[in-house]
């Protein structure tokens, strides 16, 4: 993990301009769905957006990606800007999981060796989703901001790293204790990461917490190989460590049972 410390906290001090292209993906029900993509590469990631925020909110998190030299597609969900399909008036119960599919095959077919997903809140439980029906091997690894997913977490097929903060909560209360449990259903390797606070979700790139989790995210999408399934993960020392020389806090982190 040293090697990459310098790589990652340059890549967090300075994001050079990536090239952006806007392109539009059908969906399998018949939605089109527009997304920006920045970068080139044949690692890919999905940014999938909160019901707040929209494809343009991830733009300084694509930039970061593409320096890091991944290909990234930033998805606006039917119901956001010019997207749209069945259940576009109401996209909280609308199929939001075939959006991001589409997204993962889109970039599949034009060269993506490996697709990897970072969603926030609404975002986050559409990715988990598209993990559960999506095929062997089609979603490489899962990053959660605020969220769970909305299906059984036991049938993932991706390796999932969970961030949330502590006392992030709803109307309904707190969300910490739903996502712990659906972490806890998770399949390996995963990992939890508590932070202090409440920002929800993306609101977290808006606090002093915003270097810290992006270097959480550059590392777990990163990491060369993937555990095997049912062993536990033993990046968490790594990503304290990292944290700490970066000059950040370290996070809290749980350990994958």
């Amino acid at each position: 993990m040293r090697p990459l410390i310098p790589i990652i906290v340059a890549l967090l001090l300075s994001v050079r301009a990536a090239a952006q292209q806007t392109v539009s993906i059908p969906t399998e029900d018949g939605g089109v769905v527009y997304g920006d993509v920045y970068g080139q590469g044949d690692r890919a990631v999905v940014l999938a957006h909160g019901g707040q925020f929209n494809k343009e909110s991830w733009e300084k998190q694509a930039r970061t990606l593409a320096t890091a030299r991944f290909r990234v597609l930033a998805l606006d969900f039917r119901g956001y800007g010019k997207s749209r399909g069945p259940g576009d008036s109401d996209p909280m119960d609308a199929p939001l999981h075939l959006d991001v599919l589409a997204a993962v095959r889109y970039l599949r077919t034009t060269g993506a060796k490996s697709v990897s997903i970072v969603g926030g809140s609404m975002g986050g439980g559409a990715a988990g989703d598209a993990s559960i029906a999506s095929r062997p091997g089609e979603i490489d690894r899962l990053v959660l901001l605020g969220a769970a997913p909305n299906g059984p977490a036991d049938k993932l097929k991706s390796s999932a790293l969970f961030i949330v903060a502590r006392n992030d909560a709803s109307e309904d209360g707190p969300r910490l204790p739903w996502i712990r449990k659906q972490y806890e259903k998770a399949p390996q390797p995963k990992e939890l990461i508590i932070l202090d606070g409440s920002a929800h979700a993306q609101f977290l790139f808006q606090t002093d917490q915003a270097d810290r989790v992006m270097v959480e995210i550059l590392r777990f999408l990163s990491a060369r190989g993937t555990p095997p399934m049912g062993t536990t993960n033993e990046e968490e020392l790594n990503a304290g460590r990292l944290s700490r020389q970066a000059g950040l806090d370290a996070p809290k982190h749980l350990p994958a049972r």
